[in-house]
């Protein structure tokens, strides 16, 4: 039995919000001489995949994701090589989950909840990146938006995800610890679940739609949606 009897599906962001990105800042310090140009890379990719949709315009997150770093690259007056873009997208598609994934999807999954993942990633063969990650398992669906070719916070993608689950948007829940997806997610009509996972906060204005619930790391969120159940 649940807590939030209201709330039937967890849709999961995957990228930070259960992938440690983390794992990237021994390239980035390498390559740049500091570990935080991860954050400035990260911001480029989020900025500019957004930009691809408002204008109607769509690019595969994969590629916006190497394009971005060599921008930030010749920004730092930094030439990325062949070898550099390897090791890149070697580190970027073994991600590891963060410690507390694990556990808290599993109590996730025992109070009720159904389970699915909405990526702006596009889909990969097997072994996936949650298949490496050993989390697929418990995920009845892994959507991601290149079915709509619009990147979150765009509508249409928690719509499409709602639609395949076959609920309606105010019983699905957006997990992340992005506020811009909870934005997205709860102006499109789910709620939203804000993990502050570090350099990412609250973004305190009138008519920013504040999370439904914020937590720390997702064993947190457990006890928000689930406590002693």
């Amino acid at each position: 039995m649940k807590k939030n009897d209201n709330i039937e599906v967890l849709l999961f962001d995957v990228n930070e919000t259960l992938l440690d990105i983390t794992t990237l800042e021994p390239f980035f310090l390498r390559v740049f001489k500091n570990p935080l140009a991860l954050r400035n890379w990260f911001a480029e990719l989020v900025l500019y995949s957004q930009t691809m949709t408002v204008s109607g315009l769509y690019e595969p997150f994969a590629n916006l994701a190497v394009g971005t770093l060599k921008m930030v690259g010749a920004n730092h007056h930094i030439s990325i090589s062949d070898d550099d873009l390897d090791e890149f997208k070697e580190r970027l598609g073994n991600l590891p989950a963060h410690p507390d994934v694990i556990p808290a999807l599993k109590r996730l999954k025992a109070a009720g909840f159904r389970l699915a993942t909405l990526t702006n990633s596009a889909p990969t063969q097997s072994p996936t990146l949650l298949e490496k990650a050993g989390i697929s398992e418990f995920f009845e669906r892994q959507f991601s938006i290149e079915t709509v070719r619009s990147f979150k916070p765009h509508p249409a993608t928690y719509r499409y995800a709602a639609q395949e689950m076959a609920v309606p948007l105010d019983r699905v829940c957006l997990v992340a610890c992005h506020l811009w997806d909870t934005i997205g997610a709860q102006a499109a009509g789910c709620s939203g679940a804000f993990i502050t996972r570090p350099n990412n906060n609250l973004l305190i204005a009138k008519n920013v739609p504040q999370p439904n619930f914020i937590a720390h790391d997702l064993t947190e969120l457990v006890e928000l949606l689930v406590g002693d159940l």
